[in-house]
C-alpha cells in the first residue's frame, strides 16, 4: 500500500514533497503572513508491514532551529495515546522513524489540543456547579474568545493559555487547572475558590489553533507582542481580554506557554518593569520557590535571562499586567521535549505531566493567596 500524507484537518500542518515507499520527504508549513513555522500534524495511511521514514526537510529555518536537537516526534495510533518516536536532526532534516501496528498513524510536534476537544471541554467544565461561561468577543475568522470565571472571593485571578498556539501543553494544562479548580471535594479548590474570582481563558488563539499555527493568529501577528496597544483590526484576542482585566483589575496573573529549546519547567517573571515595587518581587520569589518545593517537575536552574531594570518589553503580557497592575504576573514555560530533571523515555513531557503541573500551581498559589490581599 503507497504511503498517503494528509493535514486537511483541525490544526493540521505539513507538506507533501514525495514518496518513495515507505518514505516520505515532507515540508512544515509557515503560519499565514508571518515567517514562523515549527509545528506539524499529520496523519500517515498505508504505514502498516514495516517502519515509516519520515523527513522533514526545512527544520534548518524554522522559528526555533535550536529546538531540534534532543527532541522526539510525538506519534500516535488512536488520536489519545502518544508516545515518543525515534526522531533524528542533522544537516537542517528532521527524520521521524516509527513502525505502526497498523494502517494509520498521527505525528505532531506536541500532543494536538483540537477545537473541538476545547469546545467538548468546555461544555463539560461550564455544566459544573459555580462555573460560569462567555465569549468574550469573536476573533478575525469569527471564533469565539471563551473565558470560564469560578470563585466567590474578593482577589482577581488570571490563568490565560496558547497565546502561541503550537504551544498545546498549555491547553493541557488548563485542563488540568479547571479539574482541580471545579472538584468540590478538593479543599485546595474549595479554599481557593473563597478566597479569589477566577478568570480562566484555555485558548487565547483559537484560530491559529485551527489553521495549525505556531506562533499567530489568523493575521500572522505575535499576541504576545501586542499588550501594549491591541486593536480589533490586528489582535481582537487581547484586546477584549485586556479590556475584561481593566474592569475586574488583576491580583495574580499566569500565561502558560511551551518552549521549543529548554528541556525543563521555568517561570519568567517581571523584573525589568518600570513600576517594579518590592512587595510585588517579594511575592513572586515566594510564588517560584513554593512551586519549586511542591512540584519535582520545576527548577530554578534554567530559564531566560531577566531582563535589566527599566528595560522589560511592555509589549508581553507578563511585563505589561505587572507594570499596569501593579499585580504578580509570570509566564509559565513548559518543554516540548523532555523534562531533563525527570526524565521519561516513553512519553517525554506529556499531557498527563502538564494536567499534573497545574495542580501543583493552585496548590503554591494557595500558599501565596493571603499575602495577595
Amino acid at each position: 500500500m503507497t504511503l498517503s500524507i494528509s493535514s486537511a484537518f483541525d490544526a493540521g500542518n505539513i507538506r507533501l514533497l514525495g514518496v518513495d515507499g515507505q518514505r516520505a520527504d515532507l515540508e512544515i508549513v509557515r503560519d499565514r503572513e508571518s515567517d514562523f513555522y515549527q509545528w506539524f500534524h499529520f496523519r500517515v495511511t498505508g504505514a502498516a508491514g514495516g517502519p515509516v521514514t519520515l523527513r522533514i526537510l526545512n527544520c534548518a529555518g524554522s522559528a526555533y532551529p535550536d529546538g531540534w536537537p534532543g527532541y522526539a516526534a510525538c506519534v500516535s495510533e488512536d488520536r489519545q495515546t502518544w508516545v515518543r518516536a525515534a526522531t533524528r536532526y542533522a544537516d537542517g532534516v528532521l527524520t521521524i522513524t516509527h513502525a505502526p501496528a497498523g494502517d494509520a498513524l498521527w505525528v505532531a510536534y506536541f500532543a494536538p489540543y483540537s477545537l473541538e476537544r476545547h469546545h467538548d471541554f468546555v461544555a463539560r467544565i461550564a455544566q459544573r456547579e459555580g462555573v460560569s461561561l462567555e465569549s468574550l468577543g469573536n476573533t478575525l475568522d469569527g471564533r469565539d474568545i471563551d473565558l470560564l470565571s469560578i470563585g466567590d472571593g474578593p482577589l482577581q485571578v488570571w490563568l490565560y493559555a496558547r497565546q502561541h498556539p503550537g504551544e498545546t501543553m498549555a491547553e493541557w494544562w488548563m485542563e488540568g487547572a479547571l479539574e482541580r479548580l471545579t472538584d468540590v471535594a478538593d479543599p485546595v479548590a474549595r479554599s481557593l475558590r473563597r478566597k479569589a474570582r477566577f478568570h480562566i481563558v484555555p485558548n487565547m488563539n483559537p484560530d491559529g489553533s485551527f489553521r495549525g499555527h505556531l506562533r499567530t493568529n489568523a493575521a500572522g501577528v505575535n499576541l504576545n507582542r501586542e499588550w501594549h496597544a491591541p486593536s480589533l483590526e490586528r489582535s481582537p484576542e487581547v484586546h477584549h481580554v485586556l479590556e475584561r482585566m481593566k474592569r475586574t483589575g488583576v491580583d495574580f496573573a499566569m500565561d502558560v506557554h511551551g518552549d521549543e529549546s529548554i528541556p525543563h519547567v521555568f517561570l519568567a517573571g517581571f523584573e525589568g518593569i518600570p513600576e517594579r515595587n518590592d512587595a510585588q518581587g517579594r511575592r513572586y520569589r515566594r510564588y517560584v520557590e513554593t512551586l519549586e518545593r511542591l512540584s519535582p517537575d520545576f527548577q530554578t536552574r534554567h530559564g531566560y535571562p531577566a531582563a535589566p531594570p527599566g528595560k522589560a518589553n511592555l509589549s508581553m503580557s507578563t511585563n505589561q499586567l505587572a507594570n499596569r497592575f501593579g499585580c504578580i504576573a509570570m509566564t509559565l514555560e513548559m518543554p516540548f521535549k523532555d523534562n531533563l530533571d525527570l526524565p521519561d523515555p516513553v512519553e517525554g513531557w506529556s499531557p498527563g505531566r502538564s494536567k499534573a503541573l497545574a495542580r501543583d500551581c493552585l496548590a503554591a498559589l494557595h500558599e501565596l493567596i493571603d499575602d495577595l490581599r
